[in-house]
């Protein structure tokens, strides 16, 4: 174990979350098992091996998915309010085993320890949500026009649901979908990212000890580990009706390609290109905290990291300044270290994208205004440490439409009235988030009017960055269409039937028609 980690207590972590040095990635609860090659986990912080994780072969996943299916038809049977209780009692395993886990997403992903907590956090608020949510699956009644008939919709659950998850959140959005899929009353399959498969095995042993503790069968909850050929058989699969999938606009595409041809359901939460409208009547204090934390918290590895900011030309000045002022403020570290603002890339690759997104912006036109760069030296040895950076540009440069997860943040200058900025604001590919700063009412309600923002989040006088388990969590364009976590986004992990009941002894027609024997 490193000295960062030794330092941090991240040894006691692992021993708590049930890690060893090497681990099974194949699972259906209480059995563990893996035939296949070897992920090793390095930590972005430090280049540190933290673990290994054996990945999943063909013959390791067929034996998943017949545990699975199996379990399927036990589990569907139970009262709904009975699976929020095994959802109730995840949770709280969460909250004794949030420091822990916490900082295993913290040393595996690079995000701040703060926001490892946070994100455990989330997995705890979704269960909550989903444990009221099991006593309110509603339908819906309906007359029918047949006297002497009763006529409703009610749901049922889909079946097996895979879920494909990313590195950035490498444990709350396998949280988000499978709190809910388990209340609806259907088992998962989780392929986590290759790039942080320790978080995935110890959020397993965490389930499985609440399966084994309630004599649950196997299989409502699984594992597989590998990277896209494992991913594959979720995809192709089909005996699984609906593949959540988290990722990119690119990977999303091939997922729902896929899925789509065997007539499946794709749940699909992929890239943002997300911008924060400033407009004359903006609260500038709030608008660095909201642009600053949005741009580089994650270190800009969030979908709703904020890329943009489209400033209206009377202010740009003030609010570069103040923008820069706070960037030089920031401090890049260990994210262990509590003291720290930015923590590291998820790897050397990340840093490749960043260093070319800097080299595009200056091609194409653009000026650095905060240089980037990549930091070495003591606590720098992984190579992936960069320097947030910021750079005036155009909403038109192809680099600006693209979306680069790293803590590149561009300046946009607009100079007319509000509907300008929106226009721009919803001039790319990507519609995750979106935010307007400014006090002024009659804009606001422009920004979130059916003329206005074209994302799945809107909001005002707060960032881009952060969404609440209340509300549904998606976007529009290319970033999928998919929603997760709170409002009704259970319908999703459903499928719906309509019912009539006809409690008469006659068998009058719809529509009127006769048909007389």
């Amino acid at each position: 174990m490193s000295t960062v980690a030794t330092d941090f207590g991240m040894d006691q972590a692992l021993k708590q979350l049930g890690l060893k040095d090497i681990n099974d990635g194949t699972s259906t609860g209480n059995k563990w098992f893996s035939n296949g090659g070897i992920i090793e986990s390095h930590s972005p912080v430090d280049g540190q091996l933290i673990g290994k994780v054996t990945t999943t072969t063909r013959e390791d996943y067929d034996q998943v998915m017949d545990a699975a299916t199996a379990a399927f038809k036990t589990w569907r049977t139970k009262p709904a309010p009975l699976r929020g209780e095994i959802v109730r009692q995840f949770g709280q395993k969460l909250r004794e085993l949030k420091e822990p886990l916490g900082k295993l997403v913290s040393y595996e992903m690079g995000k701040s320890y703060q926001e490892g907590l946070g994100e455990v956090q989330e997995m705890i608020d979704i269960c909550d949500f989903a444990v009221g949510l099991s006593r309110q699956l509603h339908g819906l009644t309906m007359h029918s026009e047949r006297p002497g008939h009763r006529m409703y919709e009610q749901y049922h659950p889909l079946g097996v649901v895979g879920i494909i998850s990313a590195f950035n959140f490498p444990v709350a959005v396998w949280a988000w979908n499978t709190a809910l899929a388990w209340i609806c009353g259907d088992v998962c399959v989780w392929k986590p990212s290759e790039k942080t498969p320790l978080c995935g095995v110890a959020c397993q042993n965490i389930i499985a000890d609440v399966l084994k503790e309630n004599d649950l069968p196997e299989g409502i909850s699984c594992l597989i580990n590998g990277d896209y050929q494992v991913g594959e058989y979720l995809t192709t699969d089909t005996r699984i009706p609906l593949v959540s999938a988290t990722g990119s606009t690119r990977m999303g595409k091939i997922v729902s390609r896929t899925v789509g041809e065997r007539l499946g359901t794709s749940l699909l939460e992929l890239g943002g290109n997300n911008a924060i409208i400033v407009t004359p009547d903006a609260d500038i204090k709030m608008t660095v905290i909201g642009g600053v934390f949005g741009a580089v918290g994650t270190c800009g590895q969030r979908c709703t990291s904020t890329r943009r900011l489209i400033i209206h030309e009377s202010i740009y000045d003030k609010v570069k300044d103040a923008i820069v002022a706070a960037y030089g403020q920031l401090r890049i570290g260990n994210p262990l270290d509590e003291n720290n603002h930015v923590g590291p890339l998820i790897d050397t690759d990340a840093v490749a994208n960043y260093n070319n997104a800097l080299e595009q912006v200056v091609a194409q036109g653009g000026k650095i205004i905060v240089e980037g760069g990549v930091l070495s030296g003591e606590g720098y040895e992984s190579g992936c440490y960069v320097k947030p950076a910021i750079a005036e540009a155009d909403n038109s440069f192809p680099i600006v439409q693209h979306e680069t997860f790293a803590p590149v943040l561009y300046l946009l200058k607009y100079s007319g009235n509000v509907e300008d900025a929106i226009e721009a604001q919803n001039g790319v590919a990507q519609g995750l988030s979106s935010a307007i700063m400014t006090n002024n009412l009659r804009e606001a309600e422009r920004f979130l009017s059916v003329a206005g923002s074209d994302c799945g989040i809107a909001n005002v006088n707060i960032g881009t960055s952060g969404a609440e388990i209340g509300g549904a969590f998606g976007g529009e364009k290319d970033t999928g269409g998919g929603r997760e976590s709170g409002s009704d986004a259970w319908k999703v992990y459903m499928r719906r039937q309509t019912n009539t009941i006809n409690y008469t002894t006659q068998l009058p027609l719809a529509q009127g028609i006769k048909f007389d024997l």
